[in-house]
């Protein structure tokens, strides 16, 4: 077992950059603190948001605003341990090496490698999605030449260096982020009629009531919004793993997860907000254009749709390169704790982990492929199986963070500069709450959760006795390596 990966800001490569075979550097304090603050606030936002959101107010009418604030809390709360535990050792495997200290080098094992599985497929869905919309700008390239085009620019660009991508990050999210704020800014002008100019009769606030009521389908739509909406946070934990490649690790994690609240309320529920009460939840608009278009639409602005398509693209690009930056480091971290190859924990004098982002994306290759190739039935297989995986990550952090409040106060109390809120109750009842949307999905047979939550526990049931039968055979790290493991990491800890 080898301790944790240990920052640098210079890249002395020991070995040489003519050694394929040396150990570099370790992964560098290469991102700068507006890069860390922008991947906080855009990675909680996803291309999700802007596509997935007409299906869940078609289902839950203006009630979608409860299924988005249950998820968003949940979200809050899953951060605030994850938030404790990193600030108190910043890595870039973030929960799944707090899962090996804390569960067992099986839990680290599962988690992470399904964690890299949930994002090399992400990686073929956002490419392929990006190449939908580039397909319809310039015709002349086909949708398989734009989906290769865009996965190996972004694959240059992280190999260059984890400054590169932080760059590319920044204005990818400051994007989003200007566009969602000026939007709802426009858009609760013209609900409360101060926007000049602009036909917004139907706008107001009695879209939320006047239309068969806050909750047209019942309470139990809230539920069933909670299915469509959960996924769409997926993203909001990047920035404790991009936190170990920055010069203030702590500061960044802690940053991070105390503006998580502002970003999820402002983001997502302001947002939908703004939706819900520019058009009627029943507008056909909003089943055809989409959300976001149809209420665009609604305010006479020209080119709607066009507009739209381009921050979607913004958000796709977005989060392939974070997808394929987040595979790569955990793939980094699983190599570093003999989970995985040892040429995946290797560095090049850059402290970029090549081995790591080539075998992610080319991963990613295979799934477009299969996207194209099979999209109904491998693909299918591959999407819906790593669709819960979201929410294992989530309950793993909980069970976590119930025992690293131990270790973390027992070793070194002073390190807790980030606490969950009524521990562990609170924590309980969030895990509460993660086995109850997980049991729910399986009565869920209209969406497709009943499959996607059968697929994803049979994915994790194989990786699961992998791990189990690799520690058995001496294949993996067993319960000896125990007391190095923990040695390893409570000098870091320690060492701040």
């Amino acid at each position: 077992m080898t301790s944790q990966p240990t920052m640098n800001k210079t890249g002395n490569d020991p070995g040489g950059p003519g050694d394929p075979g040396a150990q570099g550097s370790g992964l560098q304090a290469g991102l700068k603190n507006r890069h860390l603050s922008m991947i906080a606030i855009g990675g909680v936002i996803g291309a999700g948001l802007f596509v997935g959101s007409s299906s869940g107010i078609a289902t839950a009418g203006p009630g979608i605003l409860l299924s988005y604030a249950l998820v968003g809390t949940l979200v809050v709360l899953v951060m605030r341990m994850l938030g404790e535990m990193s600030a108190a050792n910043p890595t870039s495997g973030s929960f799944s090496a707090h899962a090996d200290r804390a569960l067992g080098p099986w839990a680290g094992f599962s988690i992470g490698w399904l964690y890299w599985f949930f994002w090399v497929v992400v990686l073929a869905v956002e490419a392929t999605a990006g190449a939908v919309i580039l397909e319809g700008w310039i015709p002349a390239v086909p949708q398989w030449g734009w989906a290769l085009i865009v996965m190996l620019v972004l694959t240059a660009t992280n190999l260059v260096s984890v400054g590169s991508y932080g760059e590319f990050e920044f204005w990818f999210a400051g994007i989003k982020v200007v566009a969602i704020a000026a939007f709802i800014v426009v858009g609760g002008l013209a609900v409360f009629g101060l926007l000049p100019g602009v036909d917004s009769e139907q706008a107001g606030l009695g879209n939320l009531t006047e239309h068969g009521g806050f909750l047209p389908n019942g309470a139990g739509a809230i539920l069933t919004g909670v299915l469509l909406v959960v996924f769409s946070f997926m993203g909001s934990e990047i920035a404790t793993l991009a936190a170990g490649e920055s010069e203030n690790p702590r500061q960044a994690v802690t940053k991070a997860t105390n503006s998580i609240i502002w970003r999820v309320a402002v983001f997502y529920l302001g947002s939908i907000a703004v939706v819900v009460c520019l058009l009627p939840w029943d507008s056909k608009s909003i089943a055809k254009d989409g959300s976001y278009v149809a209420a665009l639409d609604s305010l006479g602005i020209a080119h709607a749709g066009q507009i739209m398509n381009f921050i979607v693209l913004t958000s796709v690009l977005s989060c392939l390169n974070s997808g394929l930056y987040t595979a790569s480091r955990m793939a980094f971290s699983l190599g570093q704790r003999g989970d995985a190859p040892k040429a995946f924990a290797r560095t090049t004098s850059n402290g970029v982990p090549r081995t790591a982002i080539l075998a992610s994306v080319a991963f990613g290759f295979v799934a477009v492929f299969f996207n194209y190739k099979f999209p109904d039935s491998v693909f299918l297989f591959l999407v819906n199986s790593s669709g819960a995986v979201a929410l294992f990550v989530w309950l793993v952090i909980c069970f976590s963070q119930l025992r690293m409040r131990k270790i973390i106060k027992a070793e070194a109390p002073e390190k807790l500069v980030v606490k969950m809120w009524l521990y562990p109750y609170l924590t309980w009842a969030t895990a509460a709450l993660i086995v109850f949307i997980l049991g729910y999905m399986l009565t869920d047979t209209e969406h497709d959760g009943r499959q996607t939550i059968l697929l994803s526990l049979l994915v994790a049931a194989v990786v699961l006795v992998i791990a189990v039968v690799r520690q058995k055979v001496g294949g993996g790290r067993s319960a000896a390596d125990a007391p190095q493991v923990q040695d390893a990491e409570r000098s870091e800890v320690s060492a701040g």
